[in-house]
């Protein structure tokens, strides 16, 4: 952070040292890398716990994964109406219509999950009668199914995902992937960032850093297909590339939310990560796509 400006007379011995940085940015550039240390600890703290049980629940599968998947929408559909607070949103519409899709997407198909999206529609519109007030409705609507339709279809998703036939391994390859993709992007920002990659949404992202996810992204989900048998190279890498492309897309879709909002982070329930919706913005989009490219994986 900039500090203020000392009288001439105070800064005139520095400049004439001839030699280093001004104490002043040297002192800035030391707090800044402690602060990068200090959050770099705090991520790693909550990110292993939170892959250890992540990986539990995959490899478990069935309802049990359902439910679990289900939660975690319900909260950063939670987090998604904080943030559109003003818009009033029809929350337990919303709560109902991703739960619903989840547990479709376990005992049903697509079509099904489908079919509880389109009954959303009327829902919200009872919910706003039963409110009373009219005032705001068409913002009320498209708030609640902003929600149903990012949040509720991509969390059905990651239940229809693992319902395919390799699906435990395909649901890893995808959260190892997107994972990898945002620490290479995270490493690659902090060390070579030099040039912002949308300023309007988050300043901090930069081209550098989306080049380093990119090879991250592939090159993990590449590595893990090496070591199962039945998912071919082209399809791996066809996998790491939506994870490449589409990840930071979802990233950046939920900053612009929260920038829309005024907030920097959706929640703290993952302490120094933020929120759900802050940790699984990215997944929301790649499990999608990983869902379709499964589809053309033969099995027996």
């Amino acid at each position: 952070m900039p500090q203020a400006r000392r009288p001439s007379s105070q800064r005139q011995p520095q400049r004439s040292a001839g030699r280093g940085k001004p104490p002043a940015r040297a002192e800035a550039g030391g707090e800044s890398r402690a602060r990068g240390g200090s959050d770099l600890m705090a991520r790693i703290v909550v990110a292993v716990p939170a892959a250890v049980v992540a990986i539990a629940f995959v490899d478990v599968g069935g309802t049990a994964w359902a439910v679990v998947v289900a939660l975690l929408g319900v909260a950063c559909l939670t987090e998604l109406y904080s943030l559109l607070e003003e818009w009033r949103p029809i929350s337990i519409v919303g709560f109902l219509a991703v739960a619903g899709m989840c547990l479709a997407a376990r005992y049903g198909q697509l079509r099904d999950v489908i079919a509880v999206a389109v009954a959303t529609l009327p829902l919200v519109f009872l919910g706003i009668v039963v409110r009373g007030e009219s005032r705001g409705a068409t913002l009320s609507i498209a708030g609640t199914l902003l929600g149903v339709v990012w949040i509720g279809f991509a969390f059905a998703h990651a239940v229809l995902l693992r319902e395919t036939f390799y699906g435990k391994g395909l649901v890893i390859d995808v959260l190892v992937g997107t994972f990898a993709s945002d620490t290479f992007a995270y490493f690659g920002g902090r060390v070579f960032g030099r040039h912002a990659l949308a300023p309007g949404i988050s300043p901090k992202k930069t081209w550098e850093g989306l080049g380093l996810g990119v090879i991250g992204a592939i090159l993990a989900v590449f590595i893990a297909g090496a070591f199962q048998p039945w998912l071919p190279h082209g399809t791996a890498l066809l996998i790491g590339a939506e994870i490449a492309i589409l990840g930071p897309i979802g990233d950046l879709f939920e900053s612009l939310v929260k920038r829309d909002a005024g907030a920097k982070d959706a929640g703290r329930l993952f302490g120094a990560h933020g929120g759900a919706l802050d940790r699984l913005d990215a997944v929301s989009f790649t499990i999608v796509a990983a869902y379709y490219i499964a589809l053309t994986i033969p099995h027996p």
